[in-house]
């Protein structure tokens, strides 16, 4: 079983730059594809960012494309996700999620963090 637990977000300012950290534990972190994927109101929960178990392939939503930047750090068992340049449309309950495929295919992705809520104010 893998255990996975995000902190960071909360109430944040458009273009200013909160950070998330998802710590997992359970398993062997480094085993494993680390995704973020959000869920905003109303709508389906979406890709964001996924970095294989070196951290050198990286792919991004089009949306968050030269905004955000995942990062890992494999000593830590600890995933990060930078975010910048944000948006009001931003606002989402973010998830960490791990998986064996670096895929921006939710399926792809089997275990999960709680969630952590972001919202940006104008």
């Amino acid at each position: 079983q893998v255990h996975l637990v995000e902190s960071g977000g909360g109430l944040v300012q458009a273009g200013g730059p909160p950070s998330l950290s998802c710590a997992v534990s359970g398993r062997t972190f480094s085993d494993y594809v680390m995704g973020w994927l959000r869920q905003a109101p109303g709508k389906e929960r979406e890709f964001v960012t996924a970095t294989a178990w070196s951290g050198g392939d990286t792919i991004y939503a089009d949306s968050v494309k030269s905004r955000f930047t995942i990062s890992r750090d494999n000593a830590k068992n600890t995933v990060y996700l930078q975010m910048n340049s944000l948006k009001p449309d931003d606002t989402a309950v973010y998830y960490c999620a791990a998986g064996g495929t670096l895929s921006r295919l939710r399926q792809y992705y089997y275990y999960w963090g709680q969630g952590t809520q972001v919202t940006v104010s104008q």
